[in-house]
């Protein structure tokens, strides 16, 4: 692939990792306005996105096998152009029932994003920690953003706004790469160079069984905690937040945002260091901060929702890579597509375990101190992660 083709082809799957974290994060901020609107309490209306968290998971796989059989860049403009069209047609519907399908549909084309976008990455990237970095980063700044775009646009104008006009940009990006495609702007790109040596069968074995159960837990945290910290600074930050979803979308930003920042940190130190290491302690110091937030108020509940979602950012850049050296290139976007199959598929019933708390408590103390024992047992199977590069397959000569 040439230089210029590779930096719009990294371009575009940043963007939109942004845009896939946008839509599938503004939903719980949405939430709020629709709570009032529609007289429909939180919890039940949590409920309408749990298909379509379920199939950003479970859609992964096929998405990742189209990726590496026909065209990642092809299949780039089909989850542009089908999440913006999407995301239209959630404005503009006026039942629950209606909202499910169009929320179903934004899953739909969200699976695609992480196993095509994250390989077409890794494909064309020199220094595949930090390009991983960077292309957190903007995925940080999608859940970020969501609440202060939702935020702002359910106070400025409605709550339909905040499905409208990103779902308007989302499509236009879309007919974007189209014309990029069809001019040869961006191609699919050759073979990667070889980094590692192909990883011995029973490493591979090993490495991606430990993933399967981190991986898991990884998404568990990540989206228990999207989906419940808005209603909780809701509950416990009111006097701070105002009554808008304004000042609520304003934290949920601030937090994601600085978690933004420190995959950058992730990116340097997967570079450098033990990426069992850096993996591990993400796991091990999540299980305190967990367990705090389960019942901390005000600037503590601040901080530390910052530093669990900086935890989980540190740890991606590594994550990746040891999936991307134990796996050979062929099924990369497969393999990939298995890993959002866990981490997504968790979704669903992360939110249906953060609705049911919030249902029977009113509160979600229980969900955190849950997800502090998924953490330390996800700590303890990173413990087996190998510590060095993938032993070499050495092939033995006929007699």
């Amino acid at each position: 692939m040439k230089a210029g083709s590779a930096q719009l082809a990294l371009s575009f799957s940043c963007l939109g990792h942004a845009y896939m974290h946008l839509f599938t994060a503004f939903y719980f901020v949405i939430a709020l306005s629709l709570e009032i609107d529609w007289g429909i309490p939180n919890h039940e209306l949590i409920k309408l996105w749990a298909l379509g968290s379920l199939l950003v998971g479970l859609a992964a796989l096929p998405a990742g096998w189209l990726g590496d059989r026909w065209s990642a860049s092809g299949m780039m403009a089909v989850y542009f152009i089908g999440l913006g069209i999407s995301g239209i047609v959630c404005g503009l519907v006026d039942s629950a029932s209606a909202l499910m399908l169009g929320l179903t549909a934004i899953g739909l084309f969200s699976s695609i994003y992480h196993p095509v976008g994250i390989a077409w990455l890794v494909r064309n990237a020199k220094k595949r920690g930090m390009a991983l970095a960077v292309n957190g980063i903007f995925g940080s700044l999608g859940v970020g953003s969501a609440g202060l775009i939702a935020g702002f646009l359910i106070d400025a104008i409605s709550w339909r706004a905040a499905f409208i006009l990103p779902g308007i940009i989302c499509l236009v990006t879309g007919l974007v790469l189209v014309v990029a495609l069809r001019r040869g702007w961006v191609t699919e790109g050759g073979p990667e160079e070889a980094r590692d040596p192909p990883p011995a069968r029973q490493d591979m074995i090993k490495v991606f069984a430990i993933l399967l159960l981190t991986m898991s837990v990884m998404g568990l945290m990540f989206h228990a905690t999207q989906a419940s910290l808005p209603k909780m600074f809701d509950l416990r930050m009111r006097d701070l937040t105002g009554e808008g979803a304004f000042g609520i979308g304003v934290l949920v930003a601030v937090v994601y945002t600085a978690g933004g920042v420190m995959q950058l940190v992730g990116g340097w130190l997967a570079d450098r260091f033990s990426l069992k290491l850096i993996y591990l302690s993400a796991f091990v110091f999540q299980i305190p901060v967990m367990a705090f937030i389960a019942t901390a108020v005000s600037a503590p509940l601040i901080a530390l929702a910052i530093l669990t979602v900086l935890l989980s950012a540190a740890a991606l850049p590594a994550e990746n890579m040891l999936l991307a050296r134990y796996t050979p290139q062929r099924h990369r976007s497969l393999a990939y597509g298995v890993k959002f199959v866990l981490a997504f598929s968790i979704a669903n019933p992360a939110i249906l375990l953060a609705s049911w708390v919030e249902g029977s408590s009113g509160e979600y103390v229980w969900l955190y101190m849950i997800l502090a024992l998924a953490a330390a047992a996800a700590a303890f199977v990173a413990l087996f992660l190998p510590n060095k590069p993938p032993r070499a397959v050495v092939a033995v000569p006929a007699e």
